[in-house]
């Protein structure tokens, strides 16, 4: 992202309360077009509160969250859903009454100034595991199966940056090593993306920059390559 571009996401000094509890304390993060962003910490530091804040679902008792450059700080999720912004929820979130079929459709829309670049045809060609089950209940697919059925929801909606929350947690190995060919693939195709998974080194291997939450802040930032070859940046925070 060159210095003039607007980030499609720019939060600065949020802070985030559940009540009383005080979750976020000060914290930033931006994303470029194209971008994918790395949000790692143990569990408890943050980084689903970040990312529900930056969605709307929770509202920050201070600091500023802009979007293609407009205030989205109170903004409804529905709107920076529509401002293109896709998301993949931790636990997946599948309508288990639905079929396949009717999970994707259900959230198909144009992208920003109407691209609609992913269509259902896309989705089963990039997931043909989806393709043989269309016609499947979401509760009779097996986890892995309703991760990439979540993964193909959120295209449905003709993202530009994706916000992915644990995508392999709980998944056997094959799997997982599935679906991180997967989010491969879509940074590919250059939507942008925003990761949380505990698997540190896969993170740093499929992002950019990368950013560690410890109880609410950023505490470190820095390349992807870079922190890859400096793991006792990191040993502090994740305890690696």
């Amino acid at each position: 992202m060159s210095a003039s571009a607007t980030p499609l996401i720019d939060a600065a000094q949020l802070n985030t309360h559940y009540g009383a509890s005080h979750v976020l304390h000060g914290a930033s993060l931006s994303i470029g077009a194209g971008e994918a962003v790395g949000l790692l910490g143990r569990n408890g530091m943050g980084k689903t509160t970040l990312i529900r804040t930056l969605l709307g679902l929770v509202q920050p008792t201070s600091g500023a969250i802009r979007i293609r450059g407009n205030d989205c700080t109170r903004a409804r999720p529905d709107r920076i859903a529509r401002l293109g912004i896709g998301y993949v929820p931790e636990g997946r979130a599948v309508f288990p009454n639905l079929s396949v079929r009717e999970n994707l459709m259900m959230a198909a829309r144009s992208g920003v100034n109407g691209r609609r670049d992913w269509a259902l045809d896309r989705v089963m060609h990039t997931f043909p595991r989806l393709a043989e089950r269309l016609h499947y209940s979401g509760a009779q697919l097996s986890g892995g199966e309703q991760q990439m059925l979540a993964i193909g929801r959120a295209l449905m909606t003709n993202p530009d940056v994706m916000l992915l929350d644990e995508a392999t947690e709980g998944l056997a190995p094959l799997v997982v090593r599935e679906i991180w060919r997967i989010i491969g693939a879509i940074r590919a195709t250059g939507i942008a993306s925003l990761i949380v998974d505990r698997n540190y080194r896969s993170v740093l291997a499929h992002t950019d920059r990368c950013i560690v939450l410890e109880k609410g802040r950023v505490v470190v930032e820095g390349r992807s390559a870079e922190l890859a070859h400096a793991p006792e940046k990191l040993a502090r925070y994740l305890g690696v």
